[in-house]
């Protein structure tokens, strides 16, 4: 089974079944599973009419929409690659993405479309940008470079996408031919595009719903970006292998009031997200003397079904990925009722590789490998940690126009992650950090930033931080713990106004570095950091909230 044969089939056995709501003109409207099928041939007979042809690179620059939908299914029918691209990255990221790959042809919004008016050398097989939304906003002209309205031109193709000879029908993709390039998000150096296939995808998606057990009458709401591999395989889709609803938050200041709106079942959430909406329920409950006794004397569920109903009432699962979960936000949402799935998965592996059955969690781990899935530990250590390595159907076929790098990591049919972890004792994975950030010290003793990160973001004081090895100038082997840490300054902002008085940096510092220590003290001593240098600048993050590892360092010179 292939991507397009899923939307085929949904269209054919469940066509008035509603697969997308979303809010236009401050009104929920949807769309059932005939009307996205007809959208995508739409689209592809708009590509066909541009000179798209069956492996052709095609990107999607633009924001989550409805449209994104009819978009990608349309792309593939043609037998095109689609390329999702974050419409947050900046003009030079782009540059690379669509240089790397060679994109032919466009879809963006009217607010990214001046960008195209005039591409530089490296974007020379670009030769037209279609734009969605232009409004009263009017097309550029450019001599190298075609601009056309969405949906004047889905307008001219409309009697040809419906009649028998529909560029949708030509050809039927194979099940090992390229899907989508995505791209890695760039933690430690410039993104490569993972080129992965129907099967890729298509196996994955089978995994997925075997463990959390879609159901038709599920409705997922869909917070993150498509562009993302977690949201793009499961909200663009599983809904579609499942033939259930997927409804769409306007923005991340209105998820709530869309939650309560919608009713949603099963929501998929990156961690950052989670802590989030917690922090936002905590403080609700804190404000109110019987629901924070209520919580301190062990009715937390009671005060959680207040919660559930002001989400809508029908969530019953919540998916983290994209990152790892701490114990404590995943206990302290379970107190309140809620069912957290954490799993792990990497943009090349379509993504997923483990998910916690939601019958049998385990806190502190990401689960059991997908069925499909073998996961190895490479080269383990005393401790049994070492590289996480993967194989199966869902494994790329490496990176576009870069076979030094897929040498790299894809090696006798395995996968090598870069991340390591160890099996527990019920055979569920525990990850300990990447590879590259492992600090190993004089003494030969291996030391996991993540752990130590754990501890520090304990603290209330502290907003974000990095633990990074450095070597001490007078030394020649091994490393030493240093951390970087940034204040909470909105903390320390409460404690001026209750107090009346103004902290001084000083002050400030000796707070952070008394209370880091207290959080602290549970580690070895070898793991401690022994430089703690503080800035108050939030470090510089990839658009899916992950921090660039590689732009930091600890100044031995302090």
């Amino acid at each position: 089974m292939t991507i397009k044969d899923i939307l085929n089939r949904a269209a054919t056995e469940s066509p008035d079944a509603v697969i997308l709501k979303y809010k236009r003109a401050g009104a929920w409207q949807t769309t059932p599973f005939a009307m996205l099928h007809q959208r995508s041939w739409h689209v592809s007979e708009m590509l066909a009419k541009l000179g798209v042809q069956a492996g052709d690179r095609v990107a999607i620059f633009h924001e989550n929409s409805p449209e994104w939908y009819e978009l990608y299914y349309g792309t593939i029918g043609l037998g095109a690659i689609a390329v999702p691209v974050d419409a947050k990255l900046r003009e030079q990221e782009v540059a690379h993405i669509f240089h790397d790959c060679g994109v032919s042809v466009v879809f963006c919004s009217a607010r990214n479309m001046m960008g195209f008016a005039e591409p530089g050398d490296q974007q020379h097989e670009l030769r037209a940008v279609i734009v969605l939304e232009l409004g009263t906003a009017d097309l550029p002209r450019a001599e190298r470079m075609e601009f056309h309205d969405y949906a004047q031109l889905r307008d001219e193709v409309s009697d040809v996408a419906m009649s028998d000879a529909r560029a949708y029908d030509r050809l039927n993709p194979e099940a090992d031919a390229p899907a989508s390039f995505i791209y890695t998000s760039g933690t430690t150096g410039r993104s490569k595009g993972a080129v992965l296939t129907h099967r890729n995808f298509m196996a994955n998606v089978e995994s997925i719903a075997k463990v959390i057990e879609v159901r038709p009458t599920d409705n997922f709401m869909l917070i993150l970006p498509l562009h993302h591999s977690f949201a793009f395989t499961a909200m663009l889709l599983l809904p579609v292998y499942a033939r259930c609803q997927v409804s769409m938050v306007e923005n991340l200041k209105t998820i709530k009031a869309n939650m309560e709106e919608t009713s949603p079942t099963v929501l998929l959430a990156v961690p950052l997200l989670l802590e989030k909406m917690l922090a936002r329920i905590m403080a609700g409950i804190e404000s109110k003397r019987a629901a924070r006794l209520m919580v301190r004397y062990g009715l937390a569920k009671v005060v959680g079904r207040k919660v559930h109903a002001g989400f809508g009432g029908a969530l019953r699962m919540i998916v983290s990925g994209g990152a790892p979960i701490s114990p404590a936000t995943l206990g302290a949402w379970s107190k309140l009722g809620f069912n957290i799935v954490e799993g792990y998965g990497i943009t090349e592996t379509a993504p997923v590789l483990t998910l916690n059955p939601p019958a049998a969690p385990r806190v502190g781990t990401v689960g059991l490998p997908v069925d499909g899935v073998e996961l190895r530990i490479s080269n383990p250590n005393s401790e049994g940690v070492g590289e996480i390595i993967a194989s199966g159907e869902n494994v790329m076929q490496g990176y576009y126009n870069n076979p030094e790098e897929t040498e790299k990591v894809l090696m006798d049919g395995w996968y090598h992650t870069g991340d390591l972890g160890y099996f527990d004792e019920k055979g569920y994975l525990v990850i300990n950090g990447r590879k590259k950030s492992l600090i190993v010290n004089r003494e030969g003793k291996n030391i996991y930033p993540d752990e130590i990160e754990r501890h520090v973001l304990k603290s209330t004081y502290v907003l974000e931080c990095l633990v990074l090895g450095y070597r001490d100038p007078a030394e020649d082997t091994g490393e030493r713990v240093g951390l970087l840490v940034v204040p909470n300054q909105e903390v320390f902002d409460a404690m001026e106004d209750q107090s009346g008085h103004r902290l001084t940096d000083g002050k400030l510092e000796e707070l952070l570095r008394e209370d880091i220590h207290k959080q602290l003290e549970p580690l070895s001593s070898y793991k401690r950091p022994r430089k703690v240098q503080i800035q108050f600048e939030e470090f510089e993050k990839t658009t899916t909230q992950k921090i660039k590892r590689y732009l930091y360092a600890i100044d031995t010179a302090q």
